[in-house]
């Protein structure tokens, strides 16, 4: 899927996605929101605004208020890419959320999962 597409999905198709991944591995909706919150500075409610509501993925993203400066810290692979080798901003932004989720989902803690 491009880039472009992923941009354009919303965030409310996109968020129950992430939840139930989570949450099929014994993981709770609160510590998907944790790291979305980590990540990108949301708050859980805003988080939920934005489920609600027709923000795009890609909106999202550039309107966190705060990209956690430590998230270039993440490493690994997601669906066989590197993460720390996207050079597409938004598609790397994409997939250190999509790392944290799958952490999350092997039953790491969160502690351990987010970057110091």
């Amino acid at each position: 899927m491009s880039s472009e597409k992923i941009y354009q999905m919303r965030f409310a198709k996109v968020y129950p996605l992430l939840v139930a991944k989570a949450e099929r591995k014994g993981r709770t909706k609160e510590e998907v929101d944790r790291v979305i919150c980590w990540l990108t500075g949301y708050t859980p409610a805003q988080i939920e605004e934005a489920a609600a509501g027709t923000v795009s993925y890609g909106r999202f993203f550039e309107d966190a208020p705060c990209m956690n400066p430590n998230r270039v810290k993440i490493t690994g692979s997601v669906c066989g890419v590197r993460v720390e080798t996207v050079e597409d901003p938004f598609m790397r932004d994409v997939r250190y959320l999509d790392k944290l989720v799958d952490e999350l989902a092997k039953g790491k803690a969160v502690e351990r999962i987010l970057p110091g």
